[in-house]
């Protein structure tokens, strides 16, 4: 059955008259028609760029580059949000009838699926990942069978890279949740994707072939640029079209947008590829002096290691991953070491561990001298 966006989008949405606002017409010449300030911004030193005018709604000129970047057939396959959460957010908000539809989610994972499902009012659907060995892969009889008992779910939230698991999940079972004749939209969180380094990296090309497909990227991970909140979305040109008319009209703004481009450059790309190479590298050490760590109380290190983290298991004396412990030398680093990591041992496959983000050699062997001292001690 081919898939039918108007089945999934909220009538009202569907119905939406967008915002017009002043530079979906025109955006040069003498500009009068959007009351900004004609002297410029009140700002001590004279800054680059037209700040006292708003931005391009739809900064067309970042969307060319990252088309070449990630072999996308057209600008209109991409949206820009304030993050990857205002894209999450919009998704639920769109699709969603409030105190009616459902997302379903595949713990452990990221957390803020279930808080912006419960800001729009919508239910969540977990079907945790198999998390036995560490594996962290969808259990997709389990998916599609709750998909099934659920439907008022109308999205699908999946993260591959995962948060906090890093580990990809397998084309093989992405693409059966897309082909199951589910009629929601799937959503693959690629937060992390830039640093996989083998074949199952990301599906973004996807998106030609299944239109209830979205991809979610970001600039904040490979590319460093977590303060500027600028989160991708890749998908067919009329969902895309329906998150474009229910944003905020101007929702990026100007310095974000020059910083994006610089970072999409030629020389930002190589930039990009050298951290990522290093960071990559830096993350095989660290496995290795955790999988060899001198004291006791260093366990398993899980999930596929397809991120720039790693989940680590802390022991307690009988060798048992113990979430006391855990959070114990977590608070302890954080406290009195100056090293701050994540405490895990929440979620489900999870217990008693932590999520150590890769950092630079030095931070890195801080950490393990201090992570040493504390497990002595705890």
């Amino acid at each position: 059955m081919p898939f039918d966006l108007t089945k999934v989008i909220r009538p009202n949405i569907l119905a939406l008259a967008p915002y017009r606002c002043a530079r979906d017409d025109y955006s040069s010449g003498i500009l009068l028609d959007a009351n900004e300030n004609a002297y410029g911004p009140s700002l001590p030193v004279e800054q680059e760029g037209s700040l006292n005018r708003y931005p391009d709604p739809y900064h067309v000129k970042v969307k060319e580059r990252l088309l070449q970047l990630r072999k996308v057939p057209s600008v209109a396959n991409f949206f820009l949000g304030v993050g990857s959460d205002e894209v999450i957010d919009l998704v639920i908000r769109v699709s969603c009838v409030p105190g009616k539809d459902k997302i379903l989610i595949t713990p452990p994972t990221y957390g803020m699926y279930s808080v912006c499902a419960q800001i729009n009012d919508a239910g969540v659907v977990k079907c945790n990942l198999d998390v036995e060995e560490g594996r962290f892969q969808l259990k997709v009889d389990e998916v599609l069978a709750s998909l099934k008992a659920n439907p008022d779910v109308k999205v699908v939230f999946l993260c591959s890279p995962g948060n906090p698991t890093g580990t990809c999940l397998t084309h093989d079972s992405i693409r059966a949740v897309l082909e199951s004749g589910f009629e929601g939209l799937v959503v693959v969180d690629e937060a992390y994707v830039d640093f996989v380094d083998h074949a199952e990296g990301s599906v973004a090309s996807w998106v030609e072939k299944y239109p209830n497909l979205l991809v979610m990227q970001t600039l904040s991970k490979s590319f460093g640029l977590a303060g500027i909140r600028l989160g991708i979305a890749i998908g067919q040109p009329d969902l895309i079209q329906i998150l474009n008319n229910t944003k905020a009209p101007y929702n990026i703004g100007t310095p974000s947008a020059q910083i994006a481009q610089e970072a999409l450059s030629e020389a930002g790309l190589q930039k990009m590829y050298e951290y990522r190479s290093a960071l990559i590298d830096q993350r095989n050490k660290l496995i290795d002096s955790l999988a060899s760590f001198p004291v006791p109380g260093i366990g398993r290190i899980l999930g596929g290691n397809d991120a720039n983290f790693v989940l680590v298991q802390i022991l307690n004396a009988e060798n048992q991953p113990c979430n006391e412990r855990s959070e114990k030398v977590y608070k302890l680093l954080a406290e009195s070491k100056d090293v701050v990591v994540r405490f895990r041992g929440k979620e489900p496959g999870c217990t008693g561990c932590l999520r150590i983000t890769v950092g630079t050699p030095e931070e890195n062997a801080t950490l393990l001298a201090r992570l040493q001292e504390v497990l002595t001690i705890v």
